[in-house]
């Protein structure tokens, strides 16, 4: 089990804490679970949290708990190194460590498998209302988050500049921070616009958008979608922010999608990777109620956008569901 990453883990959300014990009964041992999220201004912390919760009391004998990290691309890294157990990923991402290209290339391709397709992910480039930015194009020459190394988000904000035709590194001045730290440097004047791949609504962009005398503006990207495709694949599609999501935001704004991805190592048993896809989908209610992404999750939808085969113990819950 990995250790806390990131600060503030445990402040926000239903966090469930593995107590070295027995488990009860037969004296065997409990089977110790780490679910590599993200950070806690977005979407995979809850989430995993809530999947911790349902493991927990749900699953015999197994302990869960949710760790705080800087998501994709550090958490199929904790995979493939035996330092989590389940893990959040972007699609994109995903192919990649599969692929072993990318941030994972020179290494063997990451033994990943999928569990669910959950929900998809918007990309977020957000800007103030008062900024004269209305285009990716217009962040020539602005200061502009890109996400935290190593995340999922940096991948796509990359992608998503050069389909632009911007050089994410010549271009604009670059800061790499985390969605919650991105929300207060724009908050504050210190950068112009930040992108954050997540779901809906992302916690601190929602807090920025209720700050006081702060009004934000969200910038279409979707018309970057068939670039991206033409290079990639696949793997992006166009969604709407609806209108509403946030204040100031009273139009549906067009971005870039992609979907979010529930995996473990290929090397998990069969029966427990069978027991935690079975108890995700039984217990989607309790699930939806700590974060309303995960009304998506749907064993109709959940085999679909995955660039990574599917463990056999997550195609056994489907068949099963068929």
């Amino acid at each position: 089990m990995i250790g806390t990453r990131g600060s503030g883990f445990g402040a926000r959300l239903i966090v469930v804490v593995a107590v070295m014990a027995m488990a009860c009964g037969g004296g065997k041992r409990s089977q110790f679970l780490s679910i590599a999220t993200g950070g806690t201004g977005g979407v995979y912390y809850p989430y995993g949290g809530g999947i911790a919760k349902v493991l927990n009391e749900s699953v015999p004998g197994v302990r869960a708990t949710a760790e705080v990290t800087a998501a994709s691309v550090d958490n199929l890294k904790l995979i493939r190194d035996g330092k989590a157990d389940i893990a959040f990923t972007l699609a994109d991402t995903l192919a990649d460590a599969v692929a072993a290209r990318g941030p994972f290339a020179g290494g063997a391709p990451v033994p990943a498998a999928s569990l669910a397709v959950l929900y998809s992910n918007y990309t977020q480039l957000v800007a103030l209302a008062s900024s004269n930015i209305t285009s990716v194009a217009g962040l020539k020459g602005k200061v502009v988050s890109t996400g935290s190394p190593g995340s999922g988000t940096e991948g796509i904000a990359f992608r998503v500049l050069r389909a632009a035709g911007l050089d994410p590194d010549t271009d604009v001045t670059r800061q790499g921070l985390g969605v919650a730290e991105s929300s207060d440097a724009l908050k504050d004047g210190k950068i112009d616009a930040f992108f954050w791949s997540g779901g809906l609504p992302t916690p601190s962009v929602q807090d920025l958008s209720h700050t006081s005398g702060i009004t934000i503006r969200m910038i279409p990207t979707a018309d970057l979608v068939p670039a991206l495709t033409r290079e990639f694949g696949n793997l992006y599609f166009p969604l709407d922010i609806p209108a509403g999501t946030y204040p100031g935001v009273n139009t549906p704004v067009p971005v870039v999608g992609v979907a979010n991805v529930l995996v473990v190592n290929r090397s998990m048993p069969d029966e427990l990777a069978y027991q935690i896809t079975k108890a995700i989908f039984e217990h989607q209610p309790e699930l939806a109620a700590i974060h309303p992404e995960a009304r998506s999750l749907s064993p109709k939808t959940a085999m679909t956008g995955s660039p990574a085969e599917f463990h056999p113990g997550a195609k056994k819950y489907f068949d099963s569901h068929r």
